[in-house]
């Protein structure tokens, strides 16, 4: 018996190819997007032993009090210098005494901030002067033991997870930390070296 097939069969055929691909697309977005979520949401074991508790993940600090920022994953300084913007990895001379430790760092997640720089300076210039984050020197949590300038990393084993906890919940779209009071000792790099310069 010969089969006929009509012209709406061929349709609904059609269709359902259709979604079925589409069902394919969407999960193979879904599951790049989540490998590459949980590829770069955890540096806690670069971020310097200076800066802040309570980031899972961190791009950059910004540094109201000299208008610089520190490239975490990097690490290095990126600060205006001669016209430009200079990446280093040690802060210039004029910056011996700073004290990274005490000094207010605001987390920022975006690509190149210091070509954002007037909005930055702007928006975070009332954090002069603050002293109001615990460094990670300081802390005691077992995620941190993982950075080899931690107080603490002959505890560490590697097998403890960096963990989510309660925190890393900054405050806006840039996350600036709002820790307990701290106050730690010591000062910024001083400057050696060429630097690498940025158009503004």
């Amino acid at each position: 018996m010969k089969t006929v097939i009509s012209k709406n069969d061929k349709t609904i055929f059609k269709m359902k190819k259709q979604i079925l691909l589409i069902a394919i697309f969407l999960l193979t977005c879904f599951w790049q997007g989540a490998n590459a979520q949980v590829s770069v949401h955890f540096n806690v074991g670069l971020q310097p032993i200076w800066g802040p508790v309570g980031y899972d993940y961190v791009d950059y600090y910004y540094l109201p009090d000299i208008d610089a920022y520190y490239d975490v994953n990097n690490q290095v300084y990126v600060y205006f210098d001669d016209g430009r913007w200079i990446t280093n990895r040690y802060l210039p001379p004029r910056y011996r005494d700073f004290d990274l430790y005490r000094a207010h760092k605001v987390v920022i997640n975006e690509p190149s901030p210091w070509f954002h720089h007037d909005r930055y300076r702007n928006q975070y210039n009332g954090y002069r002067g603050r002293h109001d984050q615990v460094p990670i020197r300081d802390s005691h949590e077992e995620r941190y033991w993982e950075n080899p300038n931690h107080p603490e990393h002959g505890k560490w084993h590697g097998d403890h997870g960096e963990g989510h906890g309660d925190h890393g919940e900054g405050h806006g779209d840039h996350g600036e930390g709002h820790g307990d009071h701290g106050h730690g000792e010591g000062h910024g790099h001083e400057g050696h070296g060429e630097g690498h310069g940025h158009d503004r």
